[in-house]
C-alpha cells in the first residue's frame, strides 16, 4: 500500500527559515516544505525527495513525484502503509491544532 501526498515546495528558502521549521502546513492544510535548493535542473525536487525519505526512513529511490515535477505543488507517492496522522508526526507537524482537512488522501 502507498500513501499519496500533496506537498507545496518553497525553493531558495533562507537558512534562518529552514532552521526554524522546514515542514509546515499552509492555511488550506497543505504540507509545505522549505528547501534551500533552487528550482533548476531538478535540484529542489531532489532535496525534497531526500528530506521526505529521511523523515519516513526510506531510501530516496523508493519515493517518486507523480505529478507536478516542474511546479511548486507536487504529488508524491510514499510506498509505506501509514496514516496521515503518522506522516504528520514524522514531519513534526502532529502538535498543530488542525481545524481543516489536510490535503493528504487516506
Amino acid at each position: 500500500m502507498t500513501l499519496t501526498v500533496t506537498i507545496k515546495v518553497v525553493p531558495r528558502s533562507s537558512a534562518t527559515r529552514i532552521r526554524r521549521q522546514r515542514w509546515t502546513l499552509d492555511k488550506a492544510g497543505m504540507i509545505k516544505c522549505y528547501v534551500a535548493s533552487p528550482p533548476e535542473k531538478g535540484k529542489a525536487n531532489r532535496e525534497l525527495i531526500k528530506l521526505l525519505a529521511d523523515a519516513v526512513n526510506l531510501p530516496p529511490s523508493t519515493l517518486s513525484i507523480t505529478h507536478g515535477a516542474t511546479h511548486r505543488v507536487k504529488t508524491m507517492r510514499i510506498p509505506l502503509r501509514i496514516t496521515r496522522q503518522k506522516l504528520l508526526q514524522l514531519l513534526g507537524l502532529d502538535s498543530l491544532d488542525l481545524d481543516y482537512q489536510l490535503s493528504i488522501p487516506e
